[in-house]
């Protein structure tokens, strides 16, 4: 199970970036049980009152809002976006099926299988999918992460390239990806499972990307891998892939049929049935 995300609620406020969008802060911070910040009051002054992180409703030109996820601490911030920057570049210059994520999960001329993403994040490998044909349920357990993706789904549903497809191939479901794909297999099977673990730490290592650092916080530590395997493996139709950075281990269970590489990633594949 992930660590309790208690002491990140007294972290984090909700915090509109004008008057006119507070009722959409409080939306959030109600759903999300999260204080709520007034537009008057500035970020030094969230610090002073042990405020890390601020999810910022900012005004957008098409879709009204965006949310952000600031670190007041450490001055960074987090945006999901579907509609360019590094997200729809991969999409669109990621190598296609020939790509060793699009060869782990299974696609191939003439076969597009559906896909469970247990572990979504930042939802880059499921729009990834998605654009190559999969219709993809991604999965996230931490509500706030979750906020992040729906945001981000929301904007590019109005995106001219993307809304005639996105909706119809692009699921989100918020919850625990032990408990959700039981469910979400009842309604409809899966081809493929797709599990991404949070990395396990690693010696002298750089800095952990600035993106991943805030899902640490969030989603909390990876505890659960070897369990979701194992649910995975009774539920998938023909194959569990978990992608691994190169220096780590299989998860623990059962040995992988066999793995896929790329220049710093394993994609360990298990077939199933």
């Amino acid at each position: 199970m992930t660590d309790s995300d208690a002491p990140l609620k007294a972290s984090i406020a909700v915090w509109p970036a004008n008057a006119a969008l507070e009722a959409t802060a409080k939306r959030y911070a109600d759903n999300l049980q999260l204080p709520l910040a007034s537009p008057a009051q500035s970020f030094a002054e969230l610090k002073a009152g042990s405020i890390q992180f601020v999810l910022i409703v900012n005004p957008h030109v098409f879709c009204d809002y965006q949310l952000e996820l600031h670190d007041l601490f450490q001055k960074t911030k987090l945006l999901i976006d579907y509609t360019g920057g590094e997200i729809a570049y991969r999409a669109q210059h990621g190598g296609g099926r020939r790509q060793a994520l699009a060869k782990a999960i299974g696609l191939k001329s003439g076969y597009t299988p559906n896909v469970i993403d247990a572990t979504a994040g930042l939802g880059r490998d499921a729009f990834v999918l998605a654009n190559l044909g999969c219709y993809v349920r991604m999965i996230e357990r931490s509500p706030i992460m979750a906020s992040l993706l729906e945001d981000a789904l929301r904007r590019a549903a109005n995106d001219e390239q993307l809304k005639s497809w996105l909706k119809l191939r692009l699921q989100l479901i918020t919850g625990d990806a032990r408990e959700q794909i039981p469910l979400l297999c009842d309604t409809s099977s899966a081809d493929a499972i797709y599990i991404d673990p949070m990395y396990p730490p690693r010696a002298k290592s750089a800095l952990v990307k600035k993106e991943m650092r805030f899902i640490q916080v969030l989603v909390g530590k990876d505890l659960d891998s070897s369990s979701l395997l194992t649910i995975a493996l009774q539920y998938a139709e023909k194959r569990v892939v978990i992608k691994r950075p190169s220096y780590a281990a299989p998860v623990d269970g059962p040995k992988p049929t066999h793995t896929i590489e790329s220049k710093n990633t394993r994609y360990d594949v298990y077939m199933v049935h």
